[in-house]
């Protein structure tokens, strides 16, 4: 393993969800489908929803409180906020700034990342640069998504996958073996057809037509999200697990982008993990892109599953397509 460096370490992690549950069972009286097939497809069984008056900026905000909180850090500390988010509450001013406002993290400046689900992944890497070059003394790093909002509740191959929520970590510079171990970030475009959400922005502005023909709805190509997020999943988690000379057993956890039950069971099986060793609760909130890894992450240690010392990795695949992992000495 090559010589430790400095880095940055996750001093605070947090998460918020919206209270409204949706269930399979909710979605079988809108669209032709069952809680049986939904289980069997995806592995969801609930996710949370936005309210109506609740964006994505108020979700972030109250994830990044209970990280400060976690951290002791208190809000005029903080130096840089990166939000990692495909739903912003609006084109600007970025939902960072938003969040800025909200928490009262005056001395920071904050900007928004748009890299789907891989957003949290490149987001801590983004913020990991800053810390070790000392542009950025403590950073906030917040995956928040209200995909619901941006969901076609008629379509039965989309409408039950997403959820609503944020989580956030607070990242800290450090000489010890916490923190960011290496890291392995990839993306192609040629494949952005198959996730996109076509229109309101400057290549097809809004207009009456647009809103009528469902554009402003996530379309998605299942079966071509499926096959492109096992292998570069897989291969992501391998890589970076090569780049320090380890492999699958030195792993204590994984973290996953919570998408797919059988897409994280195709990258565990290819990576030569045993279940055990992956955190899954998509069965509780569904996806919910960028965000779902640092929800799991808060779970993890509130249950007490997730302790300091354990070596983890994290992995995510998402629209563009993007993708990457992460080793962090937690």
């Amino acid at each position: 393993m090559p010589d430790r460096e400095r880095t940055a370490y996750i001093a605070g992690i947090g998460a918020y969800v919206p209270p409204k549950v949706v269930t399979n069972d909710d979605f079988s009286a809108i669209v032709d489908t069952s809680d049986e097939w939904i289980t069997q497809m995806t592995g969801i069984k609930e996710r949370h929803f936005a309210e109506d008056d609740e964006a994505t900026s108020d979700m972030a905000a109250k994830a990044a409180e209970a990280a400060m909180k976690m951290a002791g850090v208190d809000p005029t500390e903080i130096d840089l906020i990166i939000i990692a988010t495909a739903t912003p509450d609006m084109f600007f001013p970025s939902t960072a700034c938003l969040v800025q406002h909200k928490i009262g993290a005056k001395n920071s400046f904050a900007y928004d990342i748009s890299a789907a689900c891989s957003g949290f992944i490149f987001a801590i890497v983004q913020a990991k640069q800053y810390i070790v070059t000392g542009a950025a003394g403590t950073a906030l790093v917040i995956g928040a998504e209200s995909l619901t909002k941006f969901t076609d509740m008629t379509d039965r191959n989309t409408c039950v996958l997403f959820g609503d929520g944020a989580g956030a970590a607070v990242l800290k510079g450090s000489d010890g073996e916490r923190g960011i171990v290496d890291h392995y970030l990839r993306c192609d475009g040629a494949l952005s057809e198959y996730i996109k959400l076509l229109a309101g922005g400057a290549r097809k502005p809004a207009t009456h037509e647009t809103v009528d023909a469902g554009e402003h709805y996530i379309r998605m190509q299942g079966r071509k999200v499926y096959v492109n997020a096992v292998k570069e999943m897989s291969e992501a988690v391998v890589t970076v697990l090569e780049q320090q000379g380890l492999t699958g057993d030195d792993i204590d956890l994984l973290f996953p982008h919570q998408a797919n039950i059988r897409i994280i069971q195709g990258v565990a099986e290819r990576a030569g993990m045993p279940m055990e060793k992956v955190y899954v609760n998509i069965h509780r909130y569904g996806n919910t892109s960028a965000a779902s890894i640092p929800i799991a992450l808060a779970e993890a240690v509130e249950e007490g599953v997730l302790k300091e010392g354990m070596l983890i990795g994290m992995v995510a695949f998402g629209s563009g397509f993007t993708w990457g992992s992460a080793i962090v000495r937690w």
